[in-house]
């Protein structure tokens, strides 16, 4: 084995890797001193075994190998590297002796994907080797897939009518396209023209895989493998697997150094016009097959590249939904927090909302359990008097007042059992379950706890138009509607500020009105009192928003409010009251909660039996 490094610069195949196997060691001399100029890299080999044992290890990127070797044939060695997966992609052409027909099959079919005469010019030898660098690596056996699909042939016709005899017919008196048929090949003859290349039949999925052109008109068959090259690296620039091309020159042209301007021209195989029809077809086969090769090669790569897709995509999608399971246990926590948290808010707000309706019924309750107290003591003295009245006439006077005392204390504890009792209706109301309630009657337990509130001085007036049965959670009514109400009162409190030195008197006007429009339950709130500035109104049900002193409110009321009406699908809406002889502009808020009337009357959304 000898090895010969070449490296020259200008080529397109500059220090391409060559390995050329030839025992015959005058020729190896004469086609290194060729590639030498042509700046390839070269290593010589004398036989096939030889060349078994080093192919990997070289990694060359065209094999050029003799078909007749001592041992084992340029054949043999053919097929044994088209068996190795590492060595069956590099392209490999054979160099053969002028003898029959025979051994050029021999060589085709064993794998070989051209081959070319020794005795052919140096120049021709180069530009074949070009073409097979720039057809570049590719797997040349086709798998079960795509031998099962026919390879689609087209012959391009010359315009002129010469050496037509040459695709006509051969000994036999076949003609080329009815022998490439008998072999399985679809095949189609056209007549060449320009517009033939700008048509889309050049590509798609019932695109050629090899063009067979009849090269005998001069200038005009270089332009033209010229505009089939650009319309090839056209379909390569866009993603496809260009045809691929052979030609058929007459012979005397073929054997002059001039058909090389053909292969400069892009053409990837040329055969003289004298060449038989059986040859003609070996290598119009192997084209066809190495160009349905290259595309099931691609469509391979192709469902590689979607199969790594879809893995990547499937292992991303796992990690999407690790990471969202993730985040919906800690938005899970977050909002656990939050619902307890608000809980918290709410349940501070029911404790101050509570203590102060403690404070409020406890000075109801004072009032008359002082004066009782007061009268019964009045009492114990007069029936002390009276023992020691023997008179009648003058114990009735005395008699009288302790009847009128114990009247009074009998009106005094009637309405501690009535605040009793409302407190006791009250505490039993379930906030969490849907009941029928009394409209009438809870708005009047409402106002009886808020009394305290109201005083003397605000009326209440009540236009209750809707149906009085209703079923809802009672927390709309003694919830939402109460702490509208007892909002409206202390609006109406900051506005009748008592003069210096004097208590605070409270008047104004509250109106409560009911009614049912549009499948909602409408209850509302109007005041008299100097009203709600806009910039306030989409603050008020924010938490712990108040425009109440400071230690005077919580801030939670309305934000209670809110939530049971938001708990119905309801919702509350603010508006000017601008009642009739008002004292102000007021404020009136309005409850609307969406129903679906039945048989019993209206019946809140979300109320299931």
């Amino acid at each position: 084995m000898s090895s010969f490094d070449l490296k020259t610069s200008g080529s397109e195949v500059e220090n391409a890797r060559v390995l050329l196997v030839d025992a015959n060691q005058e020729d190896a001399q004469k086609m290194w001193r060729v590639l030498l100029k042509e700046g390839f890299a070269v290593t010589c080999i004398e036989s096939g075994e030889s060349t078994l044992r080093v192919v990997e290890d070289l990694d060359p990127e065209l094999i050029v190998v003799c078909s007749e070797l001592p041992g084992m044939t340029g054949g043999q060695l053919a097929r044994r590297l088209r068996l190795e997966p590492l060595t069956r992609n590099i392209p490999l052409l054979m160099l053969t002796a002028d003898v029959p027909l025979g051994a050029d099959r021999e060589g085709l079919e064993s794998g070989a994907d051209a081959y070319i005469s020794k005795s052919a010019h140096p120049d021709l030898l180069v530009l074949r080797m070009r073409a097979l660098l720039r057809a570049g690596p590719e797997v040349v056996q086709v798998d079960e897939a795509a031998r099962l699909r026919r390879s689609r042939i087209v012959i391009v016709n010359s315009p002129t009518e010469e050496d037509e005899d040459v695709l006509d017919s051969d000994l036999s008196g076949a003609s080329l396209g009815e022998l490439l048929w008998r072999d399985g090949h679809t095949v189609t003859s056209i007549e060449r023209s320009e517009d033939l290349i700008e048509g889309g039949w050049l590509r798609g999925v019932d695109s050629p895989d090899c063009l067979v052109l009849e090269l005998n008109s001069g200038f005009d068959d270089i332009k033209f493998c010229r505009l089939l090259d650009a319309r090839r690296q056209a379909i390569l620039d866009a993603g496809g697997i260009p045809f691929r091309t052979l030609g058929i020159v007459e012979a005397s042209r073929f054997r002059k150094q001039s058909s090389g301007e053909f292969f400069e021209a892009g053409i990837d195989d040329l055969v003289p016009s004298d060449i038989a029809l059986e040859a003609l077809a070996m290598r119009i086969r192997t084209l066809a097959q190495r160009r349905m090769a290259q595309d099931e090669f691609r469509q391979q790569e192709i469902e590689r590249q979607q199969s790594a897709l879809i893995l990547e995509a499937t292992r991303a999608k796992a990690e999407m939904a690790e990471a969202l399971a993730q985040a919906n246990m800690e938005l899970a926590r977050t909002n656990e927090q939050l619902i307890q948290a608000q809980s918290k808010f709410v349940q501070t707000a029911k404790m101050a909302s509570l203590g102060e309706l403690v404070a409020g019924i406890a000075h109801e309750i004072n009032n008359p359990l002082a004066f009782t107290v007061a009268h019964a003591e009045t009492v114990e003295r007069n029936l002390k008097r009276l023992r020691q009245i023997s008179n009648l006439d003058d114990a009735q006077p005395v008699i009288d007042k302790g009847v009128a005392r114990l009247g009074s204390m009998k009106l005094g504890l009637q309405r501690i059992q009535n605040l009793v009792l409302n407190l006791r209706r009250f505490s039993h109301l379930d906030e969490s379950s849907f009941q029928t309630v009394d409209v009438a009657d809870a708005l009047e337990i409402a106002l009886a706890l808020l009394g305290h509130k109201l005083g003397g001085g605000i009326i209440i007036e009540k236009d209750l138009q809707a149906p009085n049965q209703l079923v809802c959670q009672p927390a709309f009514l003694n919830q939402a509607v109460m702490n509208v109400i007892s909002n409206a009162a202390d609006a109406l409190a900051d506005m009748n500020e008592g003069y210096e030195g004097q208590p605070k008197v409270i008047k104004g006007k509250i109106v409560i009105a009911s009614r049912l429009h549009n499948d909602s339950y409408e209850i509302s709130i109007s005041d008299d009192g100097a009203g709600l500035p806009d910039h306030l109104r989409s603050r008020v049900f924010d938490p712990f928003f108040t425009t109440k002193p400071v230690g005077t409110g919580t801030g939670l009321g309305l934000t209670i409010a809110y939530s049971v009406m938001e708990a119905h699908d309801g919702m509350i809406e603010i508006s000017d009251a601008n009642l009739p002889d008002g004292q102000g502009v007021g404020t009136c808020f309005r409850l609307s909660l969406p129903v679906r009337m039945t048989e019993e009357g209206p019946v809140a959304i979300g109320y299931t039996q």
